[in-house]
């Protein structure tokens, strides 16, 4: 019921963003997060392509950054990466079954049930996500 009521909200929230700058906020951990995550010391993740994936070509190359996202956000990246802010780095996208199996499930042995990740906020879809 709670996915549902999120995934509600959020496809809300997706097809007013373009008109208004409407926040929501979801924090790592909880279902429907979609944003960079931070692999530190958790296991390698299951990727979903094996080589990084960039948008847009910058001067300085930095660090290829790990990112769960909506699986058709994958199939056309190139018309989702500016609402991760992330055209112009190369991106790993992570399987979404290691990211709720592996990295969730040891996130929260870490870090309690509390689902906040730090004070970063991520810009996703036009809303403003915690993690």
């Amino acid at each position: 019921m709670k996915r549902i009521l999120i995934v509600t909200l959020a496809s809300f929230f997706l097809t007013t963003a373009y008109a208004a700058d409407v926040g929501i906020s979801i924090s790592l951990g909880q279902p429907g997060f979609y944003g960079q995550i931070d692999i530190g010391d958790y296991p390698q993740p299951r990727l979903i392509y094996a080589e990084p994936v960039i948008i847009e070509h910058v001067v300085v190359v930095e660090q290829p950054i790990y990112l769960h996202v909506q699986p058709d956000h994958v199939k056309h990246w190139e018309t989702h990466c500016s609402a991760y802010q992330a055209c112009g780095q190369r991106v790993y996208f992570v399987e979404d079954s290691w990211y709720e199996d592996v990295y969730v499930t040891d996130y929260r042995k870490k870090h309690g049930n509390e689902g906040n990740h730090g004070n970063k906020k991520h810009k996703n879809n036009g809303n403003d996500k915690q993690h």
